[in-house]
């Protein structure tokens, strides 16, 4: 009899587990079905918010500016007869995203609109009086990558600027950090250091969404636009971009994946020096490597550091541009195994500080500029990061050097938070 109660009841325990499961995992599909998640974009052309109403259009976007069903915000919106789109602005790589990074699009006419497209990215990168003839309010719609060296989130700050200094409305439409909005991470870059690929004294990781960032920015440093953000529905901060609805479009060229995002706070430092990120490559920012590195040996050396969610491959690969195009490199792939407990800039300080450790007559750091400054400083957002790696700092004291300030703009970014 007692066999009969204690099978009755593992099988009961295990119908109860598996309808749990089932229940959860229904709960979860249902919060993240399209009609229970929406961008920014997708709330703001459901026809309830008419903010931007027999006004005339300006709007910042490229390839990510989509509505839920992949349609282009360019195409939707040209054809919406509540406002009228005037112009479109690009950032690097342009409205379309064709342009590989650094290179400039000139001002053209679009084909499928007849719009005309500025470049935001080259000699101006703020909206010059001119290209805002005629033009009520500023619409920003890009997806951001959750780092501090991604260019576009200072177009939009340089917009902002124009639109406050012309009078312009501004209006952001939110989209998630596709890192979650929960993790703060990495140094804040100090005033000296500042260039378009950091100009504000926020984190390598800094965890807002770019609606968020545009208040902090609004405020922090003194823009003081006529700001509205458009709010997301559905999105809540511990959601990575794996547990929305969303289908990843490339932000830029060399971000081809959401897991390439997630590395991209550290293991873009390697841009800093003189071993290939993996441009060139499918697997950008993954893949790191070069002629002089082996690839075993190295793979075991950050294995051995034990750093939490990710493992390291050793990986052979030959970039067919950029650094070392067409010549074999050795190193690793970068695999993240667990999002949550994953340090993105631990992780690429580490690889960074171990190459140097194992190769010093080849590791090298990007050359100074007149000011000494090299352009890892730029990435890292100081001098003397770079200075503790050269002299054999251990990983755990350069960390603690910048938690106190990191702890401050923790507390200011509270403020700025429009998702629980």
């Amino acid at each position: 009899m007692l066999k009969k109660w204690l099978s009755a009841g593992i099988l009961f325990v295990l119908v109860i587990s598996l309808l749990s499961s089932a229940m959860a995992k229904n709960d979860t599909q249902q919060k993240n079905s399209p009609q229970n998640f929406k961008t920014g974009v997708d709330v703001l052309l459901n026809g309830k918010n008419n903010i931007l109403k027999g006004k005339r259009v300006g709007l910042i976007t490229n390839p990510t500016g989509v509505d839920g069903k992949l349609n282009s915000i360019v195409d939707s919106m040209y054809k919406s007869k509540d406002f009228e789109l005037k112009a479109l602005y690009g950032p690097e790589h342009g409205v379309r995203g064709s342009e590989q990074a650094g290179s400039y699009v000139e001002f053209y006419i679009d084909k499928k609109t007849n719009l005309p497209v500025y470049s935001l990215y080259g000699p101006t990168k703020k909206p010059t009086p001119e290209m805002l003839k005629d033009i009520d309010v500023l619409v920003f719609d890009i997806q951001d990558v959750g780092t501090r060296f991604y260019t576009y989130i200072y177009t939009m700050a340089y917009a902002m600027e124009a639109a406050k200094e012309n009078n312009i409305e501004f209006v952001v439409l939110d989209r998630p950090n596709p890192l979650g909005g929960e993790k703060v991470e990495g140094p804040i870059l100090e005033p000296k250091y500042a260039t378009f690929v950091g100009l504000y004294p926020i984190p390598l990781r800094h965890g807002m969404t770019v609606g968020e960032l545009a208040k902090l920015f609004n405020k922090e440093f003194k823009i003081n636009a006529d700001l509205k953000v458009v709010k997301m529905k559905g999105w809540h901060r511990w959601k990575t971009y794996h547990e929305t609805p969303l289908q990843w479009v490339l932000p830029s060229p060399n971000m081809p994946t959401v897991d390439t995002a997630f590395v991209y706070p550290g293991a873009g430092l390697i841009e800093g020096t003189n071993v290939s990120e993996g441009r060139g490559t499918t697997r950008p920012f993954e893949t790191i490597g070069a002629p002089f590195i082996d690839g075993d040996d190295l793979a075991k050396a950050l294995n051995d550091l034990k750093l939490p969610g990710v493992i390291f491959r050793s990986n052979s690969f030959t970039p067919t541009f950029s650094k070392f195009a067409n010549q074999l490199c050795n190193g690793v792939q970068i695999h993240v195994t667990d999002y949550n407990s994953y340090n993105s800039v631990d992780t690429g300080l580490a690889i960074v500080k171990t190459i140097h450790d194992m190769y010093p007559k080849d590791f090298q750091f990007r050359a100074e500029n007149s000011q000494g400054i090299s352009y890892f400083d730029n990435l890292i957002g100081n001098g003397w990061v770079r200075e503790e790696i050269e002299k054999g700092t251990p990983l755990v004291k350069i960390k603690a050097k910048w938690k106190v300030e990191l702890e401050l703009f923790k507390k200011v970014r509270k403020n700025y938070l429009l998702y629980k």
